[in-house]
């Protein structure tokens, strides 16, 4: 093993100070409210239904050979990895596709690319995530990082550097312009409920940022929640005051105290991944109002737990996860 100390790794690894940990927080304490998850189309061929809409009764997913799968069958295929989705005006799939970039597809199943790049700094997307749409017709979405591309998400936890960034597309210009840069892994994107601010994950720094859209605010940033116990993924708003906040996984041990010890990650990193830290099969859910509290938290931990859950949506009185990895799509009721 004295080999591994010498073999070179082709990354920049930062030092940081990893915030407090939160995961003992009495607020979010260990309970099985996700234990009874339904979970949906499991023998269908497919998985890591990552991200999933409904639209006039029907359901739609995206998985991880690109194939778009509704209720009614295949609809499309992007040919990349589709993550967030959501309907435009138009009844058009909007996709944020990792590989592909910013994408559109009709109701025929016509694939059409809409940007690959930002306006304002002519950077190409590495990885776009996920994506709100306003009432205007803009959407804002994610680039979680402009250094390494999907699959490659493992590197950017290690190096931990700010890649990531958050950006608006106008349809009517078809321009795309950058809002927020510096992102430690930017992730989901939500927007509030009167559309006077939009919501970005950092995955990597358990954090999310609000960018003011309206008001004496508009144009800057501010911290909406900090120290979370986990991986912030995907955030959607219920429209009613409440974003869902889709946690990956609890904070990592090894995480923790690496973060200022680069030489450590180092050599973890040089071990082959299956010896490398693993996320574990924890369902967990963070519902927070739009001041920024939390007022509910689901979660469930055991080997059959619906894991890892990427994205959360409530649509009427149910919540609707999807995953990057597991074989189908899970619902339950929504907590009053």
């Amino acid at each position: 093993m004295f080999y591994l100390l010498f073999w070179p790794v082709p990354i920049e690894i930062n030092s940081w100070e990893s915030p407090r940990d939160s995961r003992t927080d009495p607020l979010y304490s260990l309970n099985q409210k996700l234990k009874d998850i339904k979970i949906f189309w499991t023998d269908d061929g497919y998985s890591g239904p990552e991200d999933i809409v409904l639209k006039n009764d029907k359901i739609y997913v995206g998985y991880d050979n690109g194939i778009i799968m509704s209720s009614d069958g295949i609809f499309s295929n992007t040919e990349g990895r589709p993550l967030g989705i959501a309907f435009d005006l138009e009844n058009n799939l909007i996709v944020a596709d990792a590989i592909q970039g910013l994408l559109s597809i009709d109701m025929s199943g016509k694939v059409t690319s809409l940007s690959i790049k930002s306006d304002t700094d002519s950077i190409p997307f590495k990885f776009v995530d996920d994506l709100d749409i306003a009432s205007d017709g803009k959407i804002y979405f994610s680039d979680a990082s402009s250094k390494y591309g999907y699959g490659s998400d493992r590197l950017e936890l290690f190096e931990h550097s700010p890649n990531g960034r958050l950006l608006v597309y106008d349809p009517i210009t078809q321009k795309t312009t950058t809002l927020l840069k510096d992102l430690y892994f930017a992730n989901g994107v939500a927007l509030s409920s009167d559309e006077s601010f939009v919501l970005v994950n950092e995955t990597f720094m358990y954090r999310i940022q609000k960018y003011w859209l309206k008001g004496d605010k508009a144009g800057t940033s501010e911290i909406f929640i900090e120290n979370l116990p986990g991986f912030p993924d995907n955030v959607s708003s219920n429209e009613k005051g409440i974003f869902w906040v889709a946690l990956f996984n609890p904070r990592n041990d090894f995480v923790e105290i690496s973060s200022n010890k680069p030489f450590l990650r180092k050599m973890v990193l040089r071990l082959p991944e299956s010896l490398q830290p693993q996320p574990i099969n924890h369902s967990f859910v963070l519902g927070i109002d739009e001041s920024g509290k939390v007022v509910h938290n689901l979660q469930y931990k055991a080997e059959e737990a619906y894991s890892p859950i990427t994205s959360v949506k409530q649509y009427e009185n149910d919540l609707y996860f999807g995953s990057l990895t597991h074989a189908g799509w899970g619902k339950i009721e929504a907590p009053k």
